[in-house]
C-alpha cells in the first residue's frame, strides 16, 4: 500500500451501517429484503462482500444481472430493475423467480408472449411514475419536468398496465417507487409510502412487496437516520389495510458504501507561479468526482510543514486544467505528503475513466488485515481487457 493512488475500503464501517440498517428495518418488517445497488459501486470484491452478509443483488441492466449470476447469486436473490433490460435476460429472470420490476411497455409485451400456463406462474412488479414534485416542492431532481422511469400514475398509464396484465392472468406482486431527490429528506419517503398505499387501495392490489428504492443517508451526523426513514415509511404503509402484512424492499448503495471508502493520494510536486501555489498529486479528480461537479471534499492531510501557506491549489495528475480539487490554506505541502479523500465509495469506481492512467488499486481493511480487492491495472492488463 505504499504506492498511491489507491482506494481503501473500511469493512468495519460497512458492517456497522448494515447492522444498523438491518436492525431498524427488520423491527418493522421481519422479512424485509435489502438489495445492494450494483450501480453505486460494482467492484466485484464489494459485491461479494455484501453477498456474504446476506444482502441481495439490485441490478438495473442485463450486464449487472449477469454479473450477479457470475458472482454466485441465485436468481431468486436478484432484484431486476431498469428501463433497457434485454429480452433473453428479462425472461430468464421472470421464469426463475427474480424480483422483476417492469419499467417499459415492451417488457409487458414480452410477458404476454409467454404461454398461458407460464403466465399463470409469473409474478412481476411495476415501476410507478408519479410527480414527486407535487408532494415535495423543490426536492426532486427533475422538478416539473418529471422523472422518466416507470408508468405514470397521474395520466393512466399505470392503470392501463395493471389492467393488461390482469386480463392476461399475470400477477402484479409489487410496486417499485424509487424517486431521485436532491434532499433525501423524510418527506420523499413519506410521499413514496403514501402513493404506494393509495395505489394498492384504489386498484385493490394484493402485493407481496413495496420496493421503496434507495437514496438514504447513512450514518451522517445531522441527517435522517435509518430509524427515521423506516418509521416514516411504516407509518404510512401500516395505515393501509392492504399493506399491513406486505413486505418491504430497500435498495441501498450510497448509504452502505459511500462513507466506507477513502482515496489516498501523494504530493509529487509543488509549483509556484505568478499568482498561485500549485500542489500536484498522483491522484485525480476523475477518480472521485468523475462528473466534475463537487464543490467541496471531505479530506485530511498527513504531513505538511508547520508554516502556513495560503492559496495552495491541490491538483491531479491529468493534463486537464480542470483537474483541481480545492484550495488549501494551511501547512505548507511538499513532495511525499499525503492527502486522503474520505467518503468516496459511491459512484466513483464505476464512473472513473481509464484516462491517462488506468484504474488504481483497491484495498480492503478487514480487522487488522489489509487485502487487495483489485490490483492496479497496468499496460499489460489494459491490453488484455481490450483485446
Amino acid at each position: 500500500m505504499n504506492n498511491t493512488p489507491f482506494f481503501l475500503i473500511n469493512t468495519n464501517k460497512i458492517d456497522d451501517l448494515l447492522s444498523d440498517m438491518r436492525r431498524e428495518l427488520e423491527s418493522k418488517w421481519p422479512k424485509a429484503i435489502i438489495g445492494y445497488s450494483f450501480k453505486t459501486n460494482n467492484l466485484p470484491w464489494i459485491i461479494k462482500y455484501m453477498k456474504d452478509k446476506g444482502v441481495w443483488a439490485e441490478t438495473v441492466s442485463s450486464d449487472e444481472y449477469n454479473l450477479a449470476l457470475e458472482l454466485g447469486f441465485s436468481a431468486d436473490k436478484i432484484i431486476f430493475n431498469g428501463p433497457v433490460k434485454d429480452k433473453a435476460t428479462f425472461l430468464y429472470a421472470v421464469e426463475n423467480n427474480s424480483v422483476v420490476n417492469i419499467d417499459s411497455k415492451r417488457e409487458i409485451n414480452w410477458v404476454l408472449e409467454l404461454d398461458e400456463v407460464k403466465r399463470a406462474l409469473v409474478k412481476v412488479g411495476l415501476r410507478v411514475n408519479f410527480c414527486i414534485e407535487d408532494y415535495c416542492p423543490g426536492e426532486s431532481q427533475c422538478g416539473s419536468d418529471d422523472g422518466r422511469f416507470g408508468f405514470s400514475y397521474e395520466n393512466g398509464e399505470l392503470e392501463e398496465a395493471l389492467s393488461v396484465l390482469e386480463k392476461h392472468g399475470v400477477k402484479v406482486s409489487g410496486l417499485h417507487l424509487h424517486c431521485s431527490s436532491k434532499t433525501r429528506s423524510l418527506y420523499i419517503y413519506r410521499a413514496i409510502a403514501k402513493i404506494a398505499a393509495e395505489i394498492s387501495s384504489k386498484y385493490a392490489l394484493d402485493l407481496d412487496y413495496v420496493d421503496v428504492g434507495g437514496g438514504f443517508f447513512g450514518g451522517v451526523v445531522g441527517k435522517p437516520s435509518f430509524k427515521d426513514y423506516f418509521e416514516v415509511i411504516h407509518a404510512e404503509l401500516s395505515n393501509c389495510d392492504r399493506l399491513k402484512n406486505t413486505n418491504v424492499i430497500i435498495e441501498p448503495g450510497m448509504s452502505l458504501i459511500g462513507a466506507s471508502v477513502d482515496y489516498y493520494t501523494s504530493v509529487v510536486d509543488v509549483k509556484n507561479t505568478k499568482n498561485n501555489h500549485f500542489v500536484i498529486t498522483d491522484g485525480s479528480r476523475t477518480h472521485i468526482d468523475p462528473l466534475m461537479r463537487k464543490s467541496a471534499y471531505t479530506y485530511h492531510i498527513e504531513g505538511g510543514k508547520d508554516e502556513a501557506v495560503d492559496n495552495q491549489i491541490i491538483c491531479g495528475f491529468t493534463c486537464m486544467e480542470g483537474d483541481r480539487f480545492f484550495k488549501y490554506d494551511g501547512k505548507r505541502l511538499q513532495e511525499g505528503d499525503k492527502i486522503v479523500f474520505e467518503k468516496v465509495g459511491a459512484y466513483t469506481m464505476g464512473l472513473s475513466p481509464q484516462f491517462i492512467e488506468f484504474y488504481p488499486a483497491v484495498y480492503a481493511a478487514i480487522g487488522d488485515e489489509i487485502v487487495e480487492a483489485r490490483p492496479k491495472v497496468d499496460a499489460k492488463k489494459f491490453v488484455n481487457i481490450n483485446k
